[in-house]
C-alpha cells in the first residue's frame, strides 16, 4: 500500500509539473512583449511622421498633402492602437473566441496598409527630396520662387508662398525630406515584421495577448 501510494503521488506530480500554470500565476506569454514592442514602434514613427510633417507644412501653405504627409502618420498611429488592443486581449487557444480572431485579421490588415502607406510616402519624400535639393531660388517679396534652371527661360518654376528666406526650402525643408526617408523606411520594416507575426504559420510562432490553461491539463496547446 505504502509502494502504490507512492507512485501515485509520483504520478500526481509530473501530471502537475507538465500542466501549464494557472491563468492567475503567470498570465503573460512568452512572445507578447515581441509584438508588444512592435505595437510601441509604430506608436512613436507614426507620430514622429506626423510631426515632422506639420512641421513641413509651416515653412509654407503652397506645399501639397502629399508633400507633407502627416496623414500617414495619423494612419499609423491607429495602427499602433490596434496593436496595442491585440497585446490586451485574452489569449484563448485555437481562436475560440471571435474578439481574438477579428482583431488579429485586423491589425494584420491593418499592418499590411501600413507598410504600402509607408512605401508610398518614401516615395514621394524621394522624389521631392531630389528635386529641391537642384532648385534654384530668389527671393520675390515675401514668396520664394524657385526654378530648375534659372538660365532657362521657360524652365519650370515653383512658387513657395510666405516662405520668408529661400535658405529654408534649399536647407531645412530639404532636410525634412530626407528625415522623412529614413522614418517612413523604419515604419515599413516594422510593419513588415508586424504582418509578418501575424501570418507565420498561422500563428503557430509568436503569442499575442493573455494567456490562460487549455480545457484539457494533460498536454498545453500552441496556436
Amino acid at each position: 500500500m505504502g509502494q502504490k501510494g507512492s507512485t501515485e503521488k509520483k504520478e500526481a506530480r509530473k501530471r502537475r509539473d507538465g500542466s501549464p500554470e494557472e491563468p492567475g500565476q503567470s498570465k503573460r506569454c512568452r512572445g507578447c512583449c515581441f509584438p508588444l514592442l512592435v505595437a510601441l514602434l509604430q506608436l512613436l514613427l507614426g507620430v514622429a511622421v506626423a510631426v515632422v510633417a506639420f512641421l513641413m507644412s509651416a515653412i509654407s501653405p503652397s506645399l501639397l498633402t502629399r508633400e507633407t504627409p502627416h496623414w500617414a502618420g495619423i494612419i499609423l498611429f491607429f495602427v499602433s492602437i490596434a496593436g496595442f488592443i491585440l497585446y490586451c486581449v485574452t489569449y484563448v487557444p485555437d481562436e475560440r473566441t471571435s474578439l481574438q480572431f477579428i482583431v488579429k485579421l485586423l491589425y494584420l490588415i491593418l499592418c499590411v496598409i501600413g507598410l504600402v502607406i509607408s512605401v508610398l510616402v518614401i516615395a514621394f519624400a524621394g522624389h521631392h527630396y531630389s528635386l529641391t535639393s537642384s532648385l534654384s531660388c530668389e527671393q520675390v517679396g515675401g514668396d520664394c520662387v524657385c526654378s530648375l534652371d534659372r538660365d532657362d527661360p521657360i524652365a519650370r518654376s515653383f512658387v513657395y508662398e510666405a516662405a520668408g528666406d529661400c535658405e529654408v526650402i534649399s536647407g531645412t525643408l530639404t532636410l525634412y525630406f530626407l528625415i522623412q526617408i529614413l522614418l517612413n523606411v523604419a515604419q515599413a520594416l516594422v510593419c513588415a515584421v508586424g504582418a509578418f507575426i501575424m501570418w507565420k504559420d498561422r500563428y503557430q510562432v509568436f503569442f499575442a495577448g493573455l494567456q490562460i490553461a487549455a480545457p484539457s491539463t494533460q498536454h498545453w496547446q500552441r496556436v
